[in-house]
């Protein structure tokens, strides 16, 4: 029998591996269907991954180089990705939204020689320090000149003969990509991510929590993530290992998502965030339930989300999952309560526990820390950051940095990131709940809760919202709606209605602008209008 506390073997996990097998075993199968309709052989993968594997050899790529990709979704981000992997190098995406600092951080924190990039996003390189970089492939443009740098277009990777020979075979405790995190609380860092480790995600991502899949060959996963994120790449791995197909997009769109879904036969998919709502709050359409889409992941499970599989036919799934860690908590089929998470996968062990890393007791709120049966299955570090790696891995567990509680039944629930946590009249509240709550209104697109000093000591509650479109909102029929549905101190005492919420390039609520911003002179405070929440109403 396998042993399940095994690394998976070199066939099973490491992508050069996989995609000749899969060239060799049905060249003709479609992996990837394109924006713009054409569509990908695992045979005419292959070629085109080895081709630009060569190019990559001979502009000096060797076995264990950080090679950095700064590029849109489409075929040659795809093949960039695999041909890297495929040349024993270390894949490092650079989200494409990038600029200034940040851009600066990531670059010199990579330690690449070599960057791969659209021509559109080059120009934001100028005046800042490349570091280690020496030479940049320029795709989809004139290559221009940047100072410092030796600048070659895209046609120096389209390199004759044979792929050169590898020092070593890859093994499944390679270091496959670094990928970044989104900053919400400090710089970026780079994580380390091992081919195993990705394999543990992009299996868990496609199974229910005793392993078993619900994807398999047949299957066409849609990838409207971006790939210099999990959300992406995961998927896109996934479908991979298990023979299947991606519909690779370059973004989501609510408009097209049902057509295109319909036109390239796409069966699961991930909705983040504010997705499934979007969705929800289209009008219903004849046939809206008549699609080949069969699963629908959707993170995190807000009420539309549960409301999605009555609506639209779908089976849904939920978990939680970030770039070190690899899916530790996946929820049953077709979750009904909201804001769940799930329960701890097979493999994986999660402990709640303080600042001492002490358990907490039951019902109380603790950090997130796991382990796993099988080595290299989660993240092994920050690059070049000794410090938040021994902080992160303290006492032989990994920390998450999140909030948890978990109920009676066994079913976690994220509470909020430790530094986006609200205390309140003594109580401790989750911004992500309130969040919930809120956008449950039908008037609004997404929100953000934040701690705001309170008069008394401890904190007030802010609001902030954006509307989906053609809506408006009363601030008081905002807290009227809000009053039934949860605890009294949960309730905010202020409103402030913004085009759109500050973000990451990852699109994530940068919380931290909100609160730094305050209460604004077209903030709505509800003592102001003199309404006061009681124990069991709201009153005037």
């Amino acid at each position: 029998m396998p042993n399940p506390h095994a690394v998976p073997a070199r066939a099973d996990c490491v992508l050069r591996d996989l995609v000749d097998r899969h060239a060799a075993a049905t060249p003709g199968n479609v992996y990837a269907v394109l924006q713009d309709g054409s569509r990908l052989t695992f045979g005419g993968l292959r070629d085109a991954v080895r081709t630009t594997a060569r190019g990559l050899q001979d502009l000096g790529v060797r076995q264990g180089d950080h090679v950095l990709v700064w590029m849109p979704n489409g075929v040659d981000g795809l093949r960039l990705w695999f041909a890297i992997n495929y040349a024993g190098a270390v894949y490092v995406p650079i989200n494409t939204a990038y600029r200034g600092g940040i851009l600066e951080h990531v670059v010199r924190n990579s330690g690449a020689r070599l960057m791969i990039a659209h021509a559109g996003l080059v120009e934001r390189l100028a005046g800042t320090d490349t570091a280690a970089l020496e030479k940049i492939v320029v795709f989809s443009g004139a290559p221009g000149s940047i100072a410092g740098l030796e600048v070659v277009s895209a046609d120096r990777l389209a390199g004759p003969g044979e792929v050169l020979p590898l020092e070593r075979p890859i093994e499944p405790w390679d270091t496959q990509s670094i990928i970044y995190t989104s900053g919400t609380t400090g710089p970026s860092k780079g994580v380390l991510s091992s081919y195993a480790h990705l394999h543990a995600m992009g299996n868990a991502l496609v199974a229910d929590g005793d392993g078993v899949p619900f994807l398999g060959a047949t299957d066409r996963f849609m990838v409207n993530l971006p790939l210099f994120h999990v959300g992406g790449t995961a998927p896109s791995y996934a479908m991979l290992v298990k023979g299947g197909s991606v519909t690779l997009l370059e973004a989501f769109d609510t408009a097209s998502f049902w057509p295109t879904v319909a036109a390239t036969g796409t069966t699961a998919v991930i909705l983040l965030g504010v997705m499934a709502t979007f969705l929800m709050k289209q009008p219903v359409a004849p046939g809206e339930r008549d699609t080949p889409l069969r699963h629908v992941i959707i993170i995190p499970l807000s009420a539309e989300g549960v409301a999605f599989r009555a609506r639209f036919g779908v089976d849904t799934h939920t978990l939680f999952n970030m770039s070190e860690v690899s899916c530790p908590l996946i929820a049953e089929l077709n979750p009904t309560v909201a804001a769940t998470c799930g329960r701890p996968r097979k493999g994986l062990e999660v402990r709640l526990v303080d600042a001492h890393d002490c358990a907490v007791a039951s019902g109380e709120i603790g950090e997130l820390i796991m382990r796993t049966d099988s080595p290299w299955a989660l993240n092994h570090g920050y690059n070049g950051d000794a410090e938040a790696t021994a902080r992160a891995w303290r006492n032989g567990w990994f920390h998450t940095g999140d909030a948890f509680r978990v109920d009676e039944h066994g079913n976690y629930f994220f509470v909020d990131r430790f530094k986006d946590s609200i205390r309140r009249r003594g109580e401790n509240i989750s911004s992500f709940e309130v969040e919930l709550e809120v956008c449950a209104h039908p008037a609004i697109r997404e929100a953000a809760a934040v701690a705001v000093p309170s008069a008394f000591g401890e904190d007030d509650i802010l609001v902030a919202v954006s509307l989906a479109e053609g809506q408006s909102l009363d601030p008081a029929a905002l807290l009227a709606f809000l009053a039934p549905r949860m605890a009294h101190f949960m309730v905010p005492r202020y409103v402030r209605i913004i085009d759109d919420l500050p973000k990451t390039p990852t699109r994530k609520v940068e919380k931290y602008l909100i609160r730094q911003q305050g209460i604004t002179g077209d903030t709505w405070d509800r003592e102001a209008a003199g309404i006061v929440v009681k124990r069991d109403r709201l009153a005037t």
